[in-house]
C-alpha cells in the first residue's frame, strides 16, 4: 500500500504585499532553493510572473496561482495594484490548496 500524498500546507508564508511593498528581490531574478516549491498567491489584481527556464511569461490573478519549482529562475513584475503573497512547500503542492 502507498502512503498518501503530503498534505498542502505551507511550511512558510511571506506577508501580503502591495504594488509599494512588493519586495526588489522579487521583482529581479530569484529563486528558491532545492527542495522549496512556491505559489504564488494574487490576492486583489494581476501580476506578470516571468519565469526565466524555460522561458515563459504568465499574467496571475486571483483565479490563476502560480507555481513556482525548485531552483527555477523567475521574478514578477506588478500590473498597477495588486495584493499578493507567496506560499512555500516541501512537495509539490495543489495550486487550489489554501
Amino acid at each position: 500500500m502507498s502512503e498518501p500524498a503530503p498534505a498542502s500546507i505551507p511550511y512558510k508564508c511571506t506577508p501580503v504585499f502591495d504594488e509599494n511593498t512588493l519586495p526588489a528581490g522579487l521583482r529581479k531574478e530569484h529563486r528558491t532553493k532545492t527542495g522549496v516549491w512556491g505559489i504564488i498567491r494574487v490576492l486583489e489584481g494581476q501580476i506578470r510572473y516571468h519565469v526565466l527556464e524555460p522561458v515563459s511569461e504568465t499574467i496571475l490573478d486571483p483565479d490563476r496561482p502560480g507555481l513556482v519549482l525548485p531552483d527555477q529562475p523567475h521574478f514578477v513584475q506588478p500590473l498597477g495594484r495588486v495584493r499578493v503573497q507567496v506560499e512555500f512547500y516541501d512537495h509539490r503542492p495543489e495550486k487550489s490548496a489554501s
